[in-house]
């Protein structure tokens, strides 16, 4: 359970939030030029762009959820249970594990345009990372300043799908959701109009009446049409602090609050946090669910160079500004 979002107003900001019942100790994990990075199929990349974005470090290898390099490209995986497939090795392919899937592109690629000559040729393969750490069943979004695309993996093959709406959630299949947002065209962030009955005079009583029908659930194919409302709707100063603070309104318009998602097991589905990648400068804002103070990491001021993860810990505990 999760929710991407694309937003350009002067920077390029990426993000999501991520929807799970529990935490695997994520952190947010910066990977200098000359880290090597390994792939099962593939040789070793010595020299590659840098990256930084949220990852479960095991063995040394960050697991990224979602991360953005330093040319601006950003990557996020999100749940597909049921849907996504992964496959055989095929010969002249890029065999690559959708473990690796992230580092693979982000480290080579500079452009949607560049990663979309990296998937004419991928093949996601399964091969687990480790016997205890089995495939998660993912879905991506890539985006730059300009493009995004969404990337499935299926019974059929590799679906890629130009993304025009700026927005991936889960199941279904995202053409799916591409269709389903016809039902939704009616919806307007204006005043109520009377398109009911010319007989019948009616007339608004409340600001707001003309997104009646809008989704308020927390299914993916509800949180899809509400993101993507609020985010086609959404106005803000081209000025940082005006976007970061305008994106985490959007992410929090779908965020889920413990309780109101009980998955089978008994658990509770939360936002374990929430993030935004400032792509033109490098910058990571993020939030967790005990923590709404929002921390904020630049790449910039790291040594890119180097050839070891840089690794920040979340904050969990909640900071507050105390005025007196």
């Amino acid at each position: 359970m999760c929710t991407s979002i694309i937003y350009r107003n002067g920077d390029c900001y990426f993000g999501r939030n991520l929807d799970l019942e529990y935490s695997y100790n994520e952190e947010v994990v910066i990977i200098p030029r000359k880290m090597p990075l390994s792939f099962r199929m593939k040789e070793t990349l010595h020299h590659h762009y840098a990256c930084i974005g949220m990852a479960t470090v095991v063995n040394n290898v960050p697991l990224y959820y979602e991360a953005a390099n330093e040319k601006g490209l950003a990557m996020a995986g999100l749940n597909f249970p049921g849907n996504a497939v992964y496959h055989e090795v095929a010969e002249e392919s890029d065999n690559i594990a959708p473990f690796e899937f992230i580092p693979w592109i982000l480290g080579q690629c500079a452009s949607v345009q560049e990663a979309r000559k990296c998937l004419s040729k991928i093949n996601l393969v399964n091969i687990p990372f480790s016997e205890n750490l089995p495939l998660a069943p993912l879905h991506w979004m890539i985006s730059d300043e300009h493009d995004s695309l969404i990337v499935e993996s299926m019974e059929d093959g590799l679906h890629i799908y130009e993304d025009k709406i700026g927005v991936l959630t889960n199941n279904p299949p995202y053409e799916y959701h591409q269709w389903n947002i016809n039902n939704y065209q009616h919806l307007s962030s204006k005043n109520a109009q009377n398109v009911f009955s010319e007989k019948l005079v009616l007339q608004p009583y409340a600001q707001g009446m003309g997104a009646i029908g809008l989704p308020g659930d927390f299914s993916s194919a509800s949180r899809f049409v509400k993101a993507a409302f609020l985010l086609n709707n959404a106005v803000s100063e081209k000025s940082e602090n005006a976007n970061v603070s305008q994106f985490f309104h959007i992410l929090d318009g779908v965020a889920m609050v413990k309780g109101s998602v009980i998955t089978p097991q008994g658990h509770h589905d939360i936002t374990v946090y929430s993030c935004c990648i400032n792509l033109s400068k490098g910058i990571y804002y993020y939030k967790t669910y005990e923590n709404n103070q929002i921390t904020v990491i630049s790449m910039s001021k790291e040594d890119l160079e180097g050839s070891s993860a840089i690794r920040y810990p979340l904050i969990h505990d909640q900071q507050f500004r105390y005025m007196q």
